[in-house]
């Protein structure tokens, strides 16, 4: 009983900090109340966000805000395509010493930050890209056979435009993989759009305060983690996985038609460890079929590969998502 009323504490103390979070931002960014909610799951969960839409939407703001608001270092890299690995990871330099001896010495890259901003990921060249998979997915770089750590918790934030292919280069399945949630970024409406041009044409500029640091942060990593899931409410998350790999045998009709690389262990593991953020910011200890639902598309849009014929007939990610939903069951046929 004492362990469940601790923990009914720390429960409730981590809705009031993250609340106060998403106040913060609040006062910068306007409506895009679902991004916002994706991006913080991410930060909480110790994984990485993919923001697209097309320019101007706030998405590069989104970022910036977060990193006023969190007391951690963060750095922006703006992605060209004649940007280089070295140029975000660091380089070995030559320096004198006071004796006059020449030694190598690290200097690390604008990558050596809590908080990244990969500005326009997909302008670099898949050379570049590929230098973000080791920081990443081992919190690490290696440069000349040396691994430098980098400071936890870490964070890197893309972004990317989905309609201007002329000087782009799409990001690899891999690197694709390792963004946690895929957000797509939509238009203003025009109750948004009005309290913008109110901000930002009239002289008000808020300024969010600093109100969560890294220690904090991984703190309430660890709470996410304790978070209790059913066998069912797994093996849900599971099925909804499996659903996607063609010629598997919990494949979805809709699958086999239009999906040729289907989702890897790692869109199980975040439509399980989202599920669990949804669960605390709901009031639960444990988690529902509806939370795995709730955080299904953004987990896997990103981690499907659409076959020719999906292409052909333009059908996005989504619809194939949709449908595969529909057709999983919360429970399994014969199942007690």
């Amino acid at each position: 009983m004492a362990d469940t009323l601790e923990f009914n504490q720390r429960a409730q103390d981590f809705r009031t900090e993250y609340d106060a979070v998403f106040r913060e931002i609040g006062k910068v960014i306007v409506g895009s109340a679902d991004i916002v909610h994706g991006v913080l799951t991410c930060l909480f969960v110790g994984g990485h966000a993919l923001l697209e839409g097309v320019p101007g939407l706030g998405k590069t703001l989104l970022v910036r805000t977060l990193s006023q608001v969190l007391d951690l270092k963060f750095n922006r890299i703006q992605f060209t395509p004649d940007l280089m690995p070295s140029d975000i990871i660091g380089t070995n330099i030559i320096n004198e010493t006071a004796e006059g001896q020449r030694v190598f010495s690290f200097q690390p890259g604008p990558l050596f930050a809590q908080i990244v901003l990969a500005d326009e990921i997909n302008r670099a060249t898949p050379k570049t890209q590929s230098a973000l998979l080791e920081a990443m997915q081992e919190h690490s770089v290696t440069v000349g056979g040396t691994i430098h750590r980098l400071e936890e918790p870490f964070f890197v934030m893309a972004t990317q435009n989905p309609i201007e292919q002329e000087g782009t280069y799409p990001l690899p399945e891999a690197q694709l993989d390792r963004f946690f949630f895929k957000l797509v970024v939509n238009y203003a409406t025009r109750e948004e759009l009005s309290i913008i041009l109110d901000r930002t044409t009239k002289g008000h500029d808020p300024k969010p305060e600093r109100v969560m640091d890294g220690a904090r942060i991984r703190h309430w990593q660890q709470l996410v983690r304790e978070v209790l899931v059913a066998p069912p409410v797994q093996d849900y998350a599971i099925r909804l996985t499996l659903a996607t790999h063609p010629g598997g045998p919990f494949v979805a009709a809709v699958a086999n038609k239009y999906i040729r690389c289907g989702a890897s262990p790692r869109a199980a593991q975040a439509l399980v460890l989202a599920a669990k953020v949804r669960a605390l910011l709901q009031g639960r200890v444990n988690v529902s079929f509806d939370d795995i639902r709730t955080v299904y598309y953004p987990a896997l849009r990103h981690r499907i590969l659409l076959n020719f014929e999906a292409q052909a007939e333009n059908i996005p990610s989504d619809n194939v998502l949709a449908d595969i939903l529909k057709e999983v069951k919360e429970k399994e046929a014969g199942a007690a």
